[in-house]
């Protein structure tokens, strides 16, 4: 099993706080770690997708009650809603009995549901987690193709041969579709649904286009608006959002879409291996989609990332402006040439970067000039580290 580095971020944040909400989709490791860390404390664990643990909880005051000292955890918390008013004064009365940090520890898989559950009720008594799939520093940059090709999912990439990766993937795939995304209220067709995601895998990392795709679909865009919003609660999709700033240019104002596991996205199109991955048009995207995760789980937290582009073709593949105020300027090329193009020199003029980073395909670390460095993309997580 693979050392997560989420696991210290959740220990140091159950440290300092009363309750710490562990966010990530299914099947990304949550509760492997809540185990792990439930191994080293006094704890119990409930899951709150089993009848006979929710009716553990049908009275949760006095279950609670008992558990004073423990570190509760509650997998799946966002099945029962109403619990968080319940939580809020078991938490109140635990500083009162001298507990004051790490009470409880909750996972969940659909962020804004949480996040609006949790916000409403748990107001500074909370610190909010997001566990991305495994990332290149935890496996190690030797197995940087077997990642890429097969996502961060960990038993797609632990799969025994790239065609049982594939096979995990689909039925992944499939139970979200038929049992986990219904499960949430949404009345939507499993095959509708399927097409929407594969849709988006083909135009992985483009301007998100909701007329063209409401067209596909034949619904409106309101629609297909709806379902995007549902798979970005997921945190299945991601909406990278445009640079906002006022730089005296046209700038595109759509978000760019992408899948944020490589390996859904070559689920979804039949690619289970890499000569038919590097042989397909969305070879490209995908590389970009897989670096931008990355990049963005190795920030600090606080990190706002966006896209930059103007209509005279002034492009950033990706812009984090960080907790410290400064900004990282990021191109991202499946290349062994450290060459950027104009456009990036174009949008570097137009903003007051701090770092010019090209992410390429080589083993090195190159400086160029006017400040560029071309790094392979396990260094440049490594710098993004040392910030943290």
């Amino acid at each position: 099993m693979y050392q997560r580095i989420a696991n210290q971020i959740v220990l140091s944040a159950l440290e300092r706080q009363a309750a710490v909400v562990l966010l990530g989709p299914r099947q990304v490791g949550k509760t492997t770690l809540a185990m792990e860390i439930a191994r080293q404390r006094p704890s119990v664990y409930l899951d709150l997708e089993r009848e006979a643990d929710r009716q553990i909880l049908a009275e949760p005051d006095l279950y609670l009650d008992e558990q004073i000292g423990k570190l509760v955890i509650l997998d799946e918390v966002q099945q029962s809603p109403g619990l968080f008013k319940t939580l809020r004064g078991q938490i109140d009365t635990r500083r009162r009995a001298g507990f004051r940090t790490g009470q409880f520890l909750l996972l969940g898989s659909a962020s804004n549901v949480l996040l609006h559950q949790s916000a409403e009720s748990l107001a500074g008594r909370v610190r909010y987690i997001e566990m991305p799939p495994l990332l290149i520093d935890e496996v190690g940059p030797g197995n940087l193709s077997t990642l890429w090709l097969r996502g961060g999912f960990p038993d797609s990439f632990q799969a025994e041969s790239d065609r049982a990766s594939l096979e995990w993937r689909d039925d992944f795939l499939r139970t979200y579709l038929e049992r986990d995304i219904p499960a949430l209220g949404p009345r939507i067709p499993a095959e509708t649904l399927r097409r929407f995601w594969t849709m988006l895998a083909h135009a992985q990392g483009g301007l998100s286009n909701a007329a063209a795709l409401a067209e596909g679909l034949g619904v409106s865009g309101q629609t297909v608006g709806r379902y995007l919003d549902l798979l970005v609660d997921l945190m299945l999709v991601r909406r990278l959002q445009p640079w906002h700033a006022n730089v005296g240019k046209r700038l595109v104002k759509s978000p760019k879409i992408y899948v944020r596991d490589s390996g859904l996205v070559h689920a979804l199109l039949g690619l289970g291996t890499l000569e038919s991955l590097l042989g397909h048009p969305v070879v490209g995207g995908s590389w970009e989609g897989f670096c931008i995760e990355t990049l963005i789980a190795a920030s600090p937290a606080g990190t706002e990332p966006y896209f930059y582009r103007t209509s005279a073709g002034a492009e950033l593949d990706l812009l984090l402006r960080l907790p410290d105020g400064t900004i990282w300027a990021l191109e991202i090329k499946r290349t062994t040439a450290p060459k950027v193009s104009r456009g990036f020199h174009q949008a570097v003029e137009d903003i007051n970067v701090d770092q010019k980073i090209l992410v390429y395909a080589g083993d090195q670390d190159i400086p160029a000039k006017d400040g560029l460095r071309a790094m392979p993309l396990s260094k440049v997580v490594e710098k993004l580290r040392a910030k943290a």
